[in-house]
């Protein structure tokens, strides 16, 4: 088993939590690596909906910092992130000893369901992650029988919705990388992380251009259009938001 992962410092799980009916992650602590500032504010906020404690790495080198010196109850992993495939992190610390309790992949592609449990995820998370019971059901049903908590547990039906402030932080950030993508792997990112955008954001006029430049990209196809489209569509919304 990988021993680059430090065990020695470790946050333990205690046998029995006392989690409240409305508060089911009370005592747990939850990495999410993710680089959208949206879609983490999102995470955060069902956490704090939850009674769980949150800890953000927003690229693999963050989240090996943060796994180095503590082992959170549950890691949530974005399969895009911009220093590397997320399901590699998935993979790594699925084979470390000892185990994450509970370990999650999210994407903007809910066909990458597939590549996070090939991985070694116990579940995968389609954004956009705003259903309260969703989230505190798929964490639940991952953690070992005797740390789930006891007693009758009340479904919520609450939806969260991320202040938009982080959406928009996420459209500068794209909104820069465009000012110079050069080459394959940028464009690449710039797929994929739009597409979260905008999945999360219910928007989809901008998921199809995300989706239209991957497919181009794939294809081979001149992107030039693409991704003129996608920077005007970008400063619409830029603009759009400055005036929330």
């Amino acid at each position: 088993m990988q021993k680059d992962i430090a065990s020695d410092m470790i946050d333990p799980i205690p046998l029995w939590r006392v989690a409240l009916p409305n508060r089911p992650l009370t005592g747990l602590t939850v990495l999410v690596v993710e680089d959208s500032r949206f879609a983490s504010e999102a995470v955060r906020l069902l956490c704090l909906r939850s009674g769980a404690r949150i800890r953000r790495a927003d690229c693999l080198r963050s989240a090996q910092r943060h796994l180095q010196t503590y082992r959170p109850a549950v890691v949530i992993v974005d399969l895009g992130l911009p220093d590397g495939d997320g399901a590699g992190l998935i993979r790594q610390i699925a084979t470390t000893e000892p185990r994450v309790p509970v370990l999650l992949g999210i994407s903007g592609d809910p066909d990458l369901a597939d590549v996070a449990l090939a991985a070694g995820a116990d579940g995968f998370m389609a954004k956009p992650i705003e259903s309260l019971a969703v989230f505190q059901q798929m964490i639940l049903q991952a953690l070992p029988a005797e740390t789930r908590g006891i007693g009758l547990r009340i479904l919520p039906d609450e939806v969260i919705q991320p202040d938009a402030s982080g959406l928009r932080d996420d459209l500068a950030h794209v909104a820069e990388i465009l000012s110079s993508a050069q080459d394959t792997a940028a464009v690449d990112y710039i797929a994929h992380f739009l597409a979260g955008i905008a999945r999360s954001a219910h928007d989809p006029v901008l998921e199809a251009a995300a989706t239209a430049l991957a497919r181009d990209r794939d294809a081979g196809h001149g992107l030039a259009s693409d991704l003129a489209r996608i920077s005007g569509l970008v400063h619409e919304r830029l603009a759009a938001v400055a005036g929330l």
